[in-house]
């Protein structure tokens, strides 16, 4: 492309650009985070939520998503030391504590090789498993499981809505 139709196009593209930017009225557009709040503003931030402590377990909603943590882990010492996920569970202490047990996939290296002890890539818990706090969600959701939308899908003539 010669200099010429670069500038030709460069022109017709500002041109369509600022032509059409003060053609059209500004949108109002409300953050379901910020409220009414103008940008330059600083909102009051809301209060922190109470972390969930029912010990249920939650369905997961995609095939490998890492199970969530039931129950509150403040105060948990999680560092090179000591982890303290594993006073529970570590497959040898499930028994007695009656929680779920790691995967074996915990106890395996990069190269699928088992260990006898928690892989060092798998030992920080919080890096895939989190607390869920009790709070109301900031924006809606109309996310379905992959499994609702097949049954629908299957599902007779008669049974559909």
């Amino acid at each position: 492309m010669n200099h010429r139709a670069a500038a030709i196009a460069l022109a017709l593209a500002a041109g369509f650009l600022f032509g059409s930017a003060s053609a059209a009225p500004p949108l109002e557009v409300e953050d379901p985070m910020r409220g009414a709040t103008p940008i330059p503003e600083e909102t009051n931030p809301p209060l922190i939520s109470p972390i969930e402590n029912k010990d249920i377990k939650r369905m997961r909603t995609y095939s490998m998503q890492p199970p969530t943590i039931p129950h509150k882990i403040d105060g948990y010492q999680i560092d090179k030391n000591y982890n303290r996920c594993l006073a529970c569970h570590a497959r040898v202490n499930t028994e007695e504590s009656q929680a779920p047990p790691l995967s074996v996939t915990h106890y395996m290296d990069r190269d699928s090789n088992v260990l006898a002890e928690v892989s060092p890539r798998r030992y920080f818990c919080v890096q895939c498993h989190v607390p869920q706090a009790e709070a109301k969600p900031l924006v809606s959701n109309t996310y379905q499981d992959i499994d609702v939308i097949l049954k629908r899908l299957t599902a007779p003539a008669t049974d559909k809505k």
